[in-house]
């Protein structure tokens, strides 16, 4: 997460906050009250509908029906406000600097937001963005992984990554030379195809990946390519449908 969190205060005018936001190339800002405490989250998805570009929303007598009066004013508010506190969203939703990643990447999923103030008891302590997790996945330093095993080895380690994915492929034959992989099978989809030749791409030692993956929808059996290293597709069960007129 970020610690050195740039607030803006409620009672700040909008234009001040785009300027903030621009200025510091950021895409939210918590907002804090005279007290400092959080009151609310601005985003740039605050400005997408605005009458200065335009693009306020304009509804039909029928949807202005459905919608409501009280809807009908939170728009002209957002969409015409000119301070922050009348265009934010209030009550945002917070993490605690404990908060598992997982839980935060969930909360991110279920209330489609990119960003969560973070909290210490009840300050503001930071925020964690979908930018951080791009930081933490470039520290990670994605390069090849090196390893010096030999090609059965590397083989051998290819297969097992293979081995318990629901997707694998069906009459899977899996040969290296020189730590160059060559698949053979037959996927069912581009997914599953996509999926395979990531999984032998990330075993150590794997300078490329030829793939000679077949698609089809039914797989012929395992001896049609000379035997294979696993067969995934399992035969389904019989049903009534099944059974001969």
């Amino acid at each position: 997460m970020s610690r050195n969190v740039i607030t803006i205060a409620a009672d700040a005018a909008v234009i001040d906050a785009i300027k903030t936001m621009l200025s510091h190339h950021i895409s939210g800002l918590p907002v804090i009250d005279q007290d400092g405490a959080l009151v609310g989250i601005l985003s740039d998805g605050d400005f997408i509908r605005r009458v200065e570009v335009g693009t306020e929303k304009r509804r039909g007598r029928w949807l202005a029906m459905l919608a409501g009066t009280n809807q009908a004013a939170l728009d002209f508010a957002r969409q015409h406000g000119r301070k922050v506190s009348q265009i934010m969203s209030p009550n945002p939703i917070t993490v605690e600097e404990d908060t598992p990643l997982e839980q935060v990447v969930q909360l991110m999923e279920s209330h489609g937001v990119t960003r969560f103030p973070v909290m210490r008891d009840k300050a503001l302590v930071g925020m964690v963005t979908r930018t951080d997790f791009m930081t933490a996945i470039a520290s990670l330093r994605l390069d090849e992984p090196s390893f010096s095993g030999s090609d059965d080895q590397i083989r051998a380690a290819v297969i097992a990554a293979l081995a318990h994915a629901r997707w694998r492929p069906a009459a899977l034959n899996v040969s290296v030379h020189d730590g160059i992989v060559s698949l053979r099978g037959s996927v069912r989809s581009d997914n599953e195809q996509k999926a395979t030749i990531v999984a032998a791409e990330n075993v150590g030692g794997v300078k490329r990946v030829e793939d000679q993956l077949a698609r089809i929808t039914y797989p012929p059996p395992e001896e049609d390519y000379g035997g294979g290293d696993f067969v995934s597709l399992q035969e389904e069960p019989s049903t009534e449908d099944d059974r001969p007129l």
